[in-house]
């Protein structure tokens, strides 16, 4: 009797020890939703890194990289992100303020990317320019720069993104603020007749510009490749405008009290990797950091080029974010 009950301990002790052998270490990375719904990046990415990391990657989304950032200011230190994925540069000066973000020690100088990139803390993974795509059948002829839509037809209605909640939304606000500068609160005012409605993030604005609420969206000059690639129609192009595009940069920074540190560091070497980046072409409808490795898309060569590159440093934005956004709100206001 007693070695009957020796021989169960044992298997039992045995059983457990292989379930928790088998059970793999989790690297909690924090996103936003568009990355990780079923059409975006973020499936293909899992089973990449996965199958080299011998580990679970775990997405812990919210709507969008300003909620994201806000959330990470309110866990603080008992954050359990171990990877944030998704803030872009208009946020960078904000999160590094936290002290959360260890120093990422690689090697950016071969990225591709539009601008000069030193920063310490945050490494790129894709960058995209915002701009106003237009439904071809309803209207003709699009405005040419940002001038023209601040003073065109009011008739033809613009949806937005809040820059309160919106990555784009900001993005947007410093695309105006880069152009009009101190009459940029009387530009918006001008431009508010235009505005059929102001979004809390891009998916809801963009399904309902795509279901024919309103000619127009702000959302990216790549977002026409998705159309072109995936549905075979030219119907949603972007407008080419005069005075350039804003740039957004999207990046990836590790916690430094992450408890998967040795994890952590193989991710960020990841995100400049061939399982990463060459599923953002096609998977977040940006441009990759690096190049993929059967290059772009041929319909990428079709897309709106800006004619000159719009960004307010990141410090400029920390600096001046909430009076900006009060100066957006007194224009909004009816």
């Amino acid at each position: 009797m007693k070695l009957g009950k020796l021989l169960l301990a044992t298997i039992v002790a045995l059983g457990t020890h292989a379930a928790w052998a088998a059970d793999p270490a989790a690297l909690s990375v924090y996103t936003y939703n568009a990355f990780t719904s079923k059409w975006g990046p973020g499936p293909a990415i899992k089973k990449a890194f996965e199958a080299e990391c011998t580990c679970r990657l775990d997405f812990v989304a919210v709507d969008d990289a300003v909620a994201l950032l806000n959330r990470l200011k309110l866990e603080g230190a008992a954050t359990r992100a171990d990877i944030v994925l998704g803030l872009d540069m208009n946020l960078i000066a904000e999160a590094r303020a936290t002290g959360l973000f260890a120093p990422h020690g690689r090697d950016l100088s071969k990225l591709s990317l539009p601008v000069a990139w030193s920063d310490q803390h945050f490494v790129p993974f894709d960058y995209g320019y915002f701009a106003v795509v237009y439904d071809r059948d309803g209207l003709a002829v699009p405005p040419a720069s940002l001038k023209e839509l601040i003073e065109g037809d009011a008739a033809q209605k613009l949806i937005i993104q809040d820059p309160r909640t919106s990555t784009p939304g900001l993005g947007f606000l410093l695309w105006v603020k880069s152009v009009y500068g101190d009459q940029a609160e009387t530009a918006w005012k001008r431009l508010r007749g235009r505005i059929l409605t102001v979004t809390k993030g891009w998916s809801e604005s963009y399904g309902l510009f795509t279901k024919g609420e309103a000619p127009m969206v702000l959302s990216y000059t790549t977002s026409p490749a998705y159309h072109m690639i995936s549905e075979k129609k030219e119907r949603y192009q972007a407008a080419a405008f005069a005075e350039g595009h804003y740039l957004q940069i999207e990046v990836a920074g590790r916690i430094a009290a992450s408890k998967q540190a040795a994890l952590a560091e193989h991710f960020m070497a990841f995100v400049l990797a061939p399982g990463f980046q060459d599923v953002i072409p096609t998977g977040n409808w940006m441009f990759p950091v690096a190049t993929p490795s059967q290059g772009l898309p041929a319909e990428f060569d079709r897309l709106v080029k800006p004619v000159r590159t719009l960004l307010v440093p990141p410090e400029q934005v920390l600096a001046n974010r909430r009076g900006w956004t009060e100066e957006w709100l007194r224009a909004m206001a009816p």
